[in-house]
């Protein structure tokens, strides 16, 4: 479904708002990219897979982003002036919003040019709280603002809470129950991005089609699943700005020099395709067609990398190769409200256990990922605060243990087909939801391989992963390899994705024990320091003991780019750095045959 007449709408704005020669075809700057899954709608309240966020975050505003170049990573202000005044030991935020901030043309405001107030910041954070979204998102507020139990008890956008509080047209107040060492880190999510209560009453159950925001870019063409065009916001206010010390390299602070004062974004148009098989992906970045590749599918590595290097024949083209340790960790989840996987009793321990004890980790690692990747022990990959590199998996992969454990636990008796029977004698049969794609039933190959060599029969159901998350938070999927990359760089990010209370949200296998529930609040009141590392260091223990995960690894990108773009580097939390490339027009016109 393509949403043309909203298109044609906001394309006609932009082009009269665009000096004439950008608005000219053959010296647009158009950064050509590609998404490796579906979006969903695009709702900051709503959208949490990857494809959504990364466009999320180009098409609206949170009051604060992370400085683009700052390693360590460092917050700065956004919608916001800067960062916020903070009292009364870290419970009070005060924030004040930049005049002249515009949310992009929409029928829903009559014409008329609308500004962000703080006011709009209270509406959308009220959001978060709404039952009807079911936000995945609502642990950022959930039970830390002042007064929120009125939100909660008997939801409603007109109730006050001292909270959450506009003093003003510019001033937003926002009073925690208790210090939150990562609130400041919440601000800059996607979900913390505003909204106008206009658009959202004016697409009742649609907003995620009609997406409305003051970022960078705005909607241009959109074909779900398939194509989407982000367009240059001639209203933009962004104005790039960094704060680099004294260790940077010389790269960073040319890029910081040329880039510093510039208004943003650097190009006219973004266009992006879904490209979800990964062939049509490397095919399509080495004929030119995209800017740049992060994450070289590992399937595809041989086809551009040979003894850990790029191959000459495309370093001679000006390709250049860069590897960067994602903070993402992959692990398989199983739902512990199902009635196969799903429990706490010692049986049900002991599958779950199993299964964990069956995976191969190794040849994942050296034939899927083809050596782009590290084991993963903890939940937390490394440069996130809180990360033990001593900390080691106290579950290896050991076929035969997993297999005198089934036998242990009354799991011992057979099917005609050889495969084991539940301890009541039932049949036994897993079954794990998978991506259509070449590389998810690559996934499903080994993972029945090694479930198989322990006597467990598995079928795969596949989707697309949009749907698949949709279903997971209604508790309807069984088991699922999925991925979690940092919201922010904190540890708490991670252990919050077994936190019971975030069931049904991101806490996909509902798992749900009070040890580690205990030791996770108590863990997320504190800084990072040896009293919050012995709290990790003991949910770790207790992840393992249960087993509502099976770690999988931490990703070891492979990214590629173009001669032709500029300013490209690679942020350790942001999704996207399409606000702040640049191409250079001719280069590309160059090295790329015509069509």
């Amino acid at each position: 479904m393509k949403f043309r007449t909203l298109a044609a709408a906001v394309l006609a704005y932009s082009l009269l708002h665009l000096p004439v020669q950008s608005a000219q075809a053959e010296e647009a700057k158009v950064l050509h990219m590609f998404l490796s899954t579906s979006e969903a709608g695009l709702d900051p309240a709503v959208g949490s897979d990857l494809a959504t966020l990364s466009l999320l975050e180009n098409l609206f505003d949170p009051l604060l982003r992370y400085d683009y170049l700052a390693r360590p990573v460092k917050l700065q202000g956004n919608t916001a002036t800067g960062l916020p005044i903070v009292e009364d030991g870290g419970r009070t935020y005060t924030f004040k919003i930049r005049p002249g901030i515009y949310f992009t043309p929409d029928p829903a405001f009559k014409d008329k040019k609308r500004e962000v107030t703080a006011q709009d910041y209270v509406y959308s954070f009220k959001r978060l709280y709404d039952p009807s979204l079911h936000s995945p998102f609502g642990y950022i507020f959930d039970g830390k603002l002042q007064g929120d139990e009125a939100l909660k008890k008997n939801f409603s956008y007109a109730t006050e809470i001292p909270g959450l509080q506009a003093i003003d047209r510019t001033t937003l107040r926002i009073r925690l129950k208790e210090p939150d060492n990562n609130f400041l880190f919440y601000m800059a999510m996607p979900a913390a991005s505003v909204v106008a209560r206009e658009v959202m009453d004016a697409y009742p159950g649609q907003a995620g089609n009609h997406p409305v925001g003051t970022g960078p870019f705005m909607i241009g063409d959109w074909k779900h699943s398939d194509r989407i065009v982000l367009l240059k916001n001639p209203e933009s206010s962004a104005v790039f700005h960094t704060s680099l010390g004294a260790g940077n390299d010389a790269a960073d602070k040319a890029l910081a020099a040329s880039l510093e004062g510039q208004r943003l974004p650097r190009v006219d148009r973004v266009e992006v395709k879904i490209a979800e098989e990964f062939q049509g992906r490397m095919l399509g970045f080495l004929n030119g067609e995209y800017d740049y590749m992060e994450q070289v599918p590992e399937s595809m590595t041989d086809m551009v990398i040979r003894d850990g290097k790029l191959k000459p024949e495309l370093s001679a083209r000006g390709m250049q190769l860069y590897r960067f340790p994602v903070l993402q960790t992959y692990y398989m989840w199983m739902n512990m409200q199902d009635p196969v996987v799903g429990g706490y009793g010692k049986e049900k321990v002991a599958l779950r256990r199993a299964i964990s004890l069956s995976y191969n980790n190794a040849e994942d690692i050296a034939l899927l990922k083809k050596g782009f990747a590290m084991k993963a022990d903890s939940p937390l990959p490394s440069g996130v605060l809180g990360y033990d590199p001593d900390y080691h998996s106290p579950v290896p992969y050991d076929p035969a243990l997993a297999n005198a454990l089934l036998d242990r636990y009354g799991y011992g008796k057979r099917d005609a087909d050889g495969f084991r029977r539940q301890p009541n004698g039932e049949a036994l049969t897993l079954a794990m939801s998978s991506e259509a794609t070449v590389g998810g039933r690559l996934r499903d190959e080994l993972w029945r391989k090694c479930l198989n060599a322990i006597g467990l029969r598995v079928v795969f159901k596949s989707d697309k992963k949009p749907e698949i998350i949709k279903a997971s938070r209604l508790g309807k999927v069984q088991m699922f390899e999925s991925n979690w990359v940092a919201d922010f760089p904190d540890g708490d990010n991670f252990y919050q994705l077994l936190y019971g209370p975030n069931a049904g949200r991101a806490n996909y296998s509902r798992f749900n024990l009070p040890a580690y529930n205990e030791r996770y609040e108590k863990a997320h009141a504190l800084q990072d320091g040896p009293e919050r590392q012995k709290l990790y260091f003991e949910m770790n223990q207790l992840i393992h003991a249960y087993n509502p995960w099976v770690l999988l690894s931490h990703v070891l990108s492979a990214d590629i780019r173009q001669p032709w773009l500029k300013n490209y580097k690679r942020h350790p939390v942001e999704f996207t750095q399409w606000r702040y490339l640049d191409l250079d027009v001719a280069e590309r016109a160059r090295a790329t045959p015509v069509k």
